[in-house]
């Protein structure tokens, strides 16, 4: 290694004689951020963004997901924010059918966080009773999304004494048009 300062007993800065990483920084001798020659960015080999054409543009090493569990009982809107949580949990049995909205948060719309071509996807749980009731439509910042279901077909009902787990993949079209792709899973 060439221009090392203090890198083993605390911060340093790090860049190898062969010119593959242009700058690593490390703390107590393990490597933190680096930047290669490629201009990729790595922090501690967990978090790897990339600028490469030819290669993924972000991986993940050990993520873990935000859930939500709410002890709610799903019933008319379940506002479900993408800025705080990837799963939304409600823990109590759903007492009446419910329309999903999906948004940045309560100030904040999904449309003005995405850019036309991203998607986001995300997952809603709702434990079931008897009876058991569905999600019978979908919002996107309030507006009216009308999701296409894996197998072809809405849900017309929950599922009893179990979870019903959907998943909506949303894709930005365009300022405030989305494409949803939906899917309704029973575990019991």
């Amino acid at each position: 290694m060439a221009n090392t300062i203090n890198a083993t007993s605390g911060i340093g800065i790090v860049s190898t004689a062969d010119n593959t990483n242009i700058l690593t920084l490390q703390t107590n001798g393990t490597n933190g951020l680096t930047i290669d020659a490629s201009q990729n960015v790595s922090f501690a080999n967990q978090l790897v963004l990339g600028v490469s054409g030819t290669t993924m543009q972000v991986r993940l090493s050990a993520a873990a997901e935000t859930v939500t569990i709410a002890a709610s009982a799903a019933s008319s809107t379940v506002d479900f924010d993408v800025s705080t949580q990837s799963i939304l949990y409600y823990t109590n049995n759903a007492s009446g059918n419910w329309t999903l909205n999906i948004r940045g948060n309560s100030s904040t719309t999904l449309n003005s966080i995405m850019s036309t071509g991203q998607s986001v996807t995300v997952t809603f749980l709702a434990t079931q009773g008897s009876p058991a009731y569905y999600a019978s439509a979908l919002t996107v910042d309030s507006s009216s999304v009308v999701p296409k279901w894996s197998g072809g077909s809405a849900p017309t009902s929950g599922n009893t004494n179990g979870i019903d787990v959907y998943t909506y993949t949303l894709i930005k079209v365009g300022s405030g048009s989305f494409t949803a792709l939906a899917s309704q899973t029973r575990f019991a």
